[in-house]
């Protein structure tokens, strides 16, 4: 492979990402749209958090079958497949007005939604030399939250004047157009438009799948990805605007703001923390670290302010939250450099299942707590809202541990590879002993 990709590849990864953003603005137009929700399906808070929930578990369960899938039958296919399942789950949103008619819609595009990622995360490798490949992947997963923008600006101002109907039918229209584009442009691999793999048989299933998750690097991953991404999908997919409007005050402008704010702040940190895994490839699990003690940092500080929190210090936590993203990349990043080429698409599909378990968990502890404090009714304060929001650090505990202890087990495996990862007070220790020491010049 040459080592600066061509204008061919760009197009490529360009129309792969466009499906990606799409498939964000699908993902999260929920999040923007519960409390049109709760008024239109006459729900509570649980009953909301449900849709969320039941989406992200399709999504989630399905990781690993479209894994195997994109082994089989390539990113080409799926991504095209994806993006009209859900447009399909758009229309229908658009148009009904039952409880069993929204089920059903967020069902399909939590499973269009579950084609998508893994299958442009595949596009990276076959087309870009490997050195670039980990700030791609950031580049990929971050520059698709642009998904976020789209849906907290031009679908909440739809929302909020022609209505409904109107913006979800133009979400359809959306994915649409994308999956046209992903017909017209994306090859899958240089040689080949459509590459397809190895039948798929019961025995090679259960050989890849059992192979992917009995290596340590690929539960590091899975726990990364856990730990990292969820506070910030449980913001932009379902809480973070009702918890800005209903909870801290803010109008709906001011809520929108701050979550294009949550997007840029991930665009801008996801190509560095992407040069520093390139560069220190054996240290990624400190970045990792380090996201999740600054979401901790950030919930902390709202969650311990009297009343509602000012505004500079939302922004703060905003900010904190925008790292988990280019955090949560970090769990693909283990999933590439521990597995081999033809299992890629099965591990890749492990690791993303963590982050929307974690999701899911916390979206529907979230809601009942809520409906518990305030018996169903959609009338939140800012005390309902803290006691709620501080389910995440027992979920991000769970996580946490998980990393830990995988994290040893890699390195174990490593060293019985040959590869040791010293501790990093004994490299830092190291370098203060070889750095040169300053020239001190008697005086004359």
């Amino acid at each position: 492979m040459a080592l600066r990709p061509g204008a061919r590849a760009w197009a490529v990864w360009s129309a792969g990402l466009a499906a990606y953003t799409i498939a964000v603005l699908h993902r999260t137009s929920l999040g923007v749209a519960g409390l049109d929700a709760q008024h239109r399906f006459h729900i509570g808070a649980g009953a909301l958090a449900s849709f969320a929930v039941l989406q992200l578990l399709v999504y989630a369960g399905l990781q690993v079958p479209v894994g195997l899938l994109l082994d089989r039958f390539g990113s080409l296919r799926l991504v095209v497949s994806g993006a009209l399942v859900m447009a399909a789950g758009q229309a229908l949103m658009a148009t009904t007005h039952s409880i069993g008619g929204a089920v059903a819609a967020r069902v399909l595009v939590g499973a269009g939604d579950a084609m998508t990622f893994i299958s442009v995360l595949r596009l990276v490798p076959q087309w870009f030399p490997a050195r670039r490949v980990p700030v791609l992947t950031q580049m990929t997963g971050l520059v698709g939250q642009a998904g976020q923008v789209l849906s907290a600006v031009p679908l909440a101002a739809v929302l909020a004047g022609p209505g409904w109907t109107t913006a979800f039918i133009g979400a359809a229209g959306a994915g649409v157009f994308v999956a046209i584009v992903a017909f017209a442009a994306l090859h899958d691999t240089p040689e080949r438009r459509i590459s397809s793999g190895p039948a798929i048989t019961l025995g090679r299933l259960g050989r890849d799948l059992r192979e992917a998750w009995r290596h340590p690097g690929t539960r590091l991953g899975l726990w990364t990805h856990f730990t990292t991404q969820f506070t910030g999908t449980v913001f932009a997919l379902m809480w973070g605007f009702p918890f800005l409007i209903a909870g801290e005050g803010l109008r709906r402008t001011t809520a929108s703001t701050l979550l294009t704010l949550f997007v840029l702040v991930g665009m801008a940190a996801g190509p560095l923390i992407g040069m520093l895994v390139q560069r220190h490839p054996l240290r990624r699990s400190w970045l990792v670290l380090g996201v999740i003690t600054t979401n901790a940092l950030g919930w902390g500080l709202v969650l311990a302010w009297p009343g509602r929190a000012p505004l500079p210090v939302l922004v703060l936590l905003i900010v904190a939250l925008g790292l988990g993203g280019p955090g949560s990349m970090i769990g693909f990043d283990y999933a590439r450099t521990f597995n081999p080429p033809n299992r890629l698409g099965t591990a890749t599909g492990v690791v993303n299942v963590g982050g929307f378990v974690a999701s899911l968990l916390t979206i529907e502890l979230i809601g009942l707590i809520l409906d518990a404090r305030t018996g169903g009714r959609a009338d939140y304060g800012i005390a309902d809202f803290k006691i709620a929001m501080a389910v995440q650090y027992l979920v991000g505990a769970v996580g946490l541990v998980g990393i830990l202890r995988n994290r040893r087990l890699a390195r174990r495996r490593m060293a019985e590879e040959g590869v040791v990862v010293r501790p990093l007070r004994e490299v830092l220790a190291q370098r203060r002993r070889l750095a040169p020491r300053p020239v001190v010049k008697a005086k004359t």
